[in-house]
């Protein structure tokens, strides 16, 4: 079963003008990730605005990877959506296309009532590819779910053949810690915070998957190297530096001013779709600027 481990980026999906899917620069995306040493890919999720696309749309935007990347890294495709049957679907075309892993966040618009109703929703997705390994994806701050993640990943254990890990996107570190220690660490541990990285890499985490791998992973390349090494400090200070450009970049945008970034650096992805909000064009020279400032440029090439 795919354990998946490292830097695991939240791809974007690239978008035209008008707001419609363009695959055109999928290609260029995954070359310039694999370059850099990403270590995988997690498709369609948040920041790949998968909620916001058509069931259809997303399995264009999941082959189109797929084909990309050719085999060289894991690619893990986010299935969840608020029509169970839906998300079955997703699951069974991610597995015929040679996806490496599935995951999904739980239906939220009808809220789940309890941690029991919650493993059987995701094991009726999961069993909908079941030769293909499954992660967990926990977001309670979009989601609306607020249960023990650690306690999901103890009843999931018993029930979902296929559970691979957790795609653990919350601050609460010490619930990091207790989903590792389930089922005795059988279970792969993913970071989704990437302001947080540092401390979840020294609480034990497999890896993680996060929007700022796009453009900044050799950065934290640096930094986990460095920590590795017993160079705490300068852990610290890339922590640091990472942190503070993440949070101007989605201090008043989120994913539109990620993906505004992704402008300066390559390839284009183009605007966020509705109901997300677009940044003017002031604002994204603005962000462009501030950026540029922080040397950005640097970090992308490694320097």
């Amino acid at each position: 079963m795919t354990r998946l481990s490292g830097l695991i980026a939240a791809t974007f999906t690239p978008m035209t003008a008008e707001g419609e899917i363009d695959c055109g620069p999928i290609a260029a995306i995954v070359e310039r990730l694999v370059g850099e040493g990403v270590e995988g890919l997690y498709v369609c999720g948040s920041t790949g605005e998968g909620p916001s696309m058509t069931t259809d749309e997303r399995k264009r935007v999941a082959a189109a990877y797929l084909e990309a990347v050719a085999g060289r890294i894991p690619v893990v495709v986010q299935v969840g959506h608020n029509a169970v049957a839906d998300a079955k679907e997703l699951a069974r075309h991610a597995e015929a296309i040679g996806a490496d892993a599935i995951s999904a966040v739980p239906p939220s618009y009808y809220r789940v009532a309890d941690i029991e109703t919650l493993v059987a929703t995701v094991a009726e997705i999961a069993a909908a590819a079941a030769n293909t390994p499954f992660y967990y994806y926990h977001i309670p701050q979009l989601s609306g779910l607020g249960f023990d993640a650690a306690d999901i990943m103890q009843l999931a254990a018993e029930q979902l053949p296929t559970l691979a890990g957790i795609k653990f996107s919350h601050p609460q570190i010490d619930m990091l810690i207790r989903c590792r220690a389930v089922a005795d660490g059988r279970f792969a541990t993913l970071f989704g915070v990437d302001e947080m990285l540092l401390s979840a890499w020294a609480a034990g985490c497999d890896g993680a998957v996060g929007s700022t791998y796009n453009f900044m992973a050799p950065l934290y390349r640096r930094m986990l190297a460095a920590f590795e090494a017993g160079r705490v400090e300068e852990a610290r200070s890339l922590q640091a530096q990472a942190t503070a450009i993440t949070r101007r970049i989605v201090a008043d945008s989120g994913v539109s001013g990620l993906k505004a970034t992704m402008e300066l650096v390559g390839p284009s992805c183009g605007p966020t779709r509705r109901p997300l909000p677009r940044m003017t064009a002031a604002a994204i020279a603005d962000l462009h600027r501030d950026l540029t400032a922080a040397g950005l440029s640097e970090l992308v090439t490694g320097g």
